[in-house]
């Protein structure tokens, strides 16, 4: 059995929106950056774990608010 639930358009619209703050964004781009070049330490290993996971949960969580919305998501 299928349950459905309502949800505010808001909510699900700002879920379709959600990305990175540009600070977030240099950060994952500096980790990324160093770990090219070899040259994270074990803490930045783990901090670019953490961002990339939260990452990817993020853009199941947009895929998902499209989906309802019934947009696409942009390309870059």
């Amino acid at each position: 059995m299928k349950t459905t639930i309502e949800t505010p358009i808001k909510l699900v619209e700002e879920l379709a929106n959600l990305r990175f703050t540009a600070r977030m964004n240099r950060r994952l781009q500096k980790l990324m950056d160093r770990n090219s070049d070899g040259m994270l330490t074990a803490a930045e290993r783990d901090e670019l774990a953490t961002m990339v996971d939260l990452s990817e949960t993020m853009s199941l969580f947009k895929a998902q608010a499209l989906r309802i919305l019934g947009r696409k998501p942009k390309r870059r």
